[in-house]
């Protein structure tokens, strides 16, 4: 009596759920494995910062302030974000810095990487730059 019981109430709970909740149909469903039909993908641009020894707070601050001036220079730029490691792991390999942006296309990047303002940067940056690491990729 219990097996029958239990069997009807998730059956109908099952029901229900179709019925009240249909969700997206299969034919709906964003395909994983085609980029350009996930519709709401964005394409990420991760950059992390290794300073020099000895770099001045004063130089990371001004690196730091040249960076985020340039969403305003730069359209292109959907989203911007940084943070400094605070990792309690000890795996960050010196890198301080991670600087987060947001492109809509690659095109847009594409835009971005040439762009007169992020090659400015880069001369203020470079003197005070050991190591850099950049990782792009389609949010899933």
């Amino acid at each position: 009596m219990k097996f029958i019981a239990i069997t009807s109430c998730t059956f109908f709970a099952i029901l229900t759920m179709h019925l009240f909740n249909p969700g997206i149909k299969q034919s709906e469903q964003p395909m994983k494995s085609n980029i350009e039909n996930v519709k709401d993908s964005v394409l990420r641009h991760v950059v992390l910062f290794k300073f020099k020894t000895g770099t001045s707070a004063a130089d990371i601050e001004k690196i730091e302030d040249a960076f985020s001036k340039l969403p305003s220079k730069i359209p292109e730029i959907m989203a911007y974000e940084w943070g400094l490691n605070n990792s309690p792991e000890g795996l960050e390999k010196g890198f301080t810095h991670c600087f987060f942006l947001t492109f809509k296309s690659e095109e847009d990047r594409a835009v971005y990487l040439p762009h007169p303002d992020h090659k400015a940067f880069g001369q203020i940056l470079t003197p005070h730059l050991d190591d850099v690491l950049v990782i792009d990729y389609w949010t899933n």
